[in-house]
């Protein structure tokens, strides 16, 4: 049978959002595994960029003139892009401002800059009509209280919100009531067949949730999570979901979503921390990056193998946290 047009794709933009300090130093990373790992890829790597302007008090472009030529050096294109709604009080708003500058109609999938691409990228069957995210995370949002509102009314007060069908949304293999059952997604990574019809949605959504919330949102936090709280009402709106892709590629053997790098040691697999060693020994790739403590203490002074040896790679903490507490009271925490 032959294949569509649509499973048969494989050009495709890839993007990041970087800016001066540690985001640098990670999309460096990032780039380097993407071309060491995925060397078939041909679309194009951007570098989103956020400008100066209101909503930054400090310039947040990128400084490091030697990472910047790496950067260019690996292919990446730098791309910026203008805050109207986000900024230094929610950086996370970058990933979803950054949207509207990125190439119209072509395909794209955004990564979080503290990712490795640890398998080939261009293997991934993605359908880009129908959007996905990360399904690595927590139940972090929303956390009900005691005397109610619960998951489906808070859910569905934001489906509603928004015209979305709810109950098309729901993981009915999972208990009422449970976190699971409900769409909810890490913004690590996603994609889709348009960024600025996709951003345009996901920046509607966030505003409109942080200006205006349903009633039912009174007692919930929304920061940080609010990026997460209306990603998945915007995958929903494009016919997207959870299922999209199949499981253990993305956030499995194809990428890491590390987040730091203590987290990564401590309990990503021996592959993962293979491919960042091989990818920051080049001396080029060194001399910038030992330049961020962390990836100079962790990879290049042997902290990283001593976190390792904290933990049992069999039976690992179930909660994050945990993890955290343990890196830290032996004074190895550093981001």
């Amino acid at each position: 049978m032959a294949e569509t047009a649509e499973t048969s794709r494989t050009e495709f933009n890839v993007v990041v959002v970087a800016q001066k300090g540690r985001l640098t130093y990670e999309a460096l990373l990032f780039a380097a595994s993407l071309r060491h790992m995925s060397p078939a890829f041909t679309g194009r790597l951007l570098i989103a960029e956020p400008q100066p302007g209101p909503r930054w008090p400090k310039d947040p472009r990128i400084t490091d003139r030697a990472a910047l030529d790496l950067l260019q050096s690996l292919g990446a294109e730098i791309v910026p892009f203008a805050c109207h709604h986000f900024g230094a009080d929610y950086p996370y708003g970058n990933k979803i401002e950054m949207l509207q500058a990125l190439p119209e109609e072509e395909p794209f999938v955004f990564f979080d800059t503290d990712t490795l691409i640890t398998g080939d990228l261009t293997t991934v069957p993605f359908d880009f009509d129908r959007p996905s995210a990360s399904l690595r995370r927590e139940g972090t949002w929303p956390k009900p209280e005691l005397y109610g509102p619960g998951y489906t009314a808070l859910w569905k007060s934001l489906y509603d919100r928004f015209g979305l069908e709810f109950d098309s949304s729901l993981d009915l293999t999972e208990p009422d009531e449970y976190w699971k059952r409900y769409l909810y997604f890490n913004a690590g990574y996603f994609f889709y067949r348009c960024p600025r019809a996709f951003g345009a949605r996901f920046q509607e959504y966030a505003v409109a949730i942080r200006d205006d919330p349903p009633k039912a949102l009174c007692a919930q936090d929304l920061y940080p999570w609010l990026d997460q709280i209306a990603l998945p009402l915007v995958i929903h709106s494009f016919t997207g979901g959870r299922d999209t892709l199949p499981a253990g590629l993305l956030d499995g053997s194809i990428s890491c979503h590390y987040r730091l790098f203590p987290l990564l040691y401590a309990r990503e697999s021996d592959h993962v921390i293979r491919v960042l060693e091989e990818v920051a020994a080049p001396n080029k790739l060194k001399k910038v990056l030992k330049t961020h403590e962390p990836i100079k203490r962790m990879v290049y002074q042997g902290r990283g193998p001593k976190v390792r040896a904290l933990f049992d790679q069999n039976h690992l903490p179930r909660r994050e946290q945990a993890i955290r507490n343990r890196i830290k009271s032996n004074g190895f925490w550093m981001r």
